[in-house]
């Protein structure tokens, strides 16, 4: 059973707040309104609710605003990193053969295989799967520890004369 808790705002049966449509329509004028100079009191008095949830519904509609572009780009990044990675195992792949003076060398009857396109593929690989888990915060932060102390020398003064 659903509780309402004033204007667009609705409460489940564990207290928590549900956004709504009502809540979204209610979020954007807020924050339309406050772009015009209104303040938040002025707003909740226009919209029938209390200044702190006017202040809150402002807060997410600008949220929702830069979150929802930076998804976008974030998806089409990841889109091109796909690209990218594809071409570069398409690159590991491929059968290279060493060449040296615009000739295939060859041993043993065989053309020599050149394994420096297939470590630069590796190493691009690589970098790609960097740059996603970067992207995607996949990454953990790393905790550097310091230990030691700090010893200054001071140079060009007689210890002995400063006592």
């Amino acid at each position: 059973m659903e509780e309402s808790s004033g204007p667009g705002q609705t409460r489940g049966p564990d207290g928590k707040f549900i956004y709504t449509v009502a809540s979204a329509q209610r979020d954007a004028d807020a924050c339309e309104l406050r772009a015009r100079g209104w303040s938040y009191k002025r707003i909740a008095d226009h919209l029938g609710a209390d200044v702190h949830t006017i202040h809150d519904g402002v807060q997410r509609a600008l949220r929702a605003i830069v979150q929802e572009p930076a998804e976008e780009v974030r998806t089409l990044e990841l889109e091109r990193l796909d690209r990218l990675y594809e071409r570069a195992v398409e690159v590991l792949e491929r059968r290279h053969v060493t060449v040296s003076q615009g000739k295939i060398i060859y041993e043993g009857g065989e053309p020599l295989a050149d394994d420096g396109p297939v470590l630069q593929a590796i190493d691009r690989l690589l970098r790609i799967q960097e740059r996603r888990a970067k992207l995607l915060g996949l990454d953990a932060a790393t905790k550097t520890q310091v230990s030691g102390g700090v010893k200054y020398e001071i140079v060009g003064v007689d210890m002995d004369q400063l006592k």
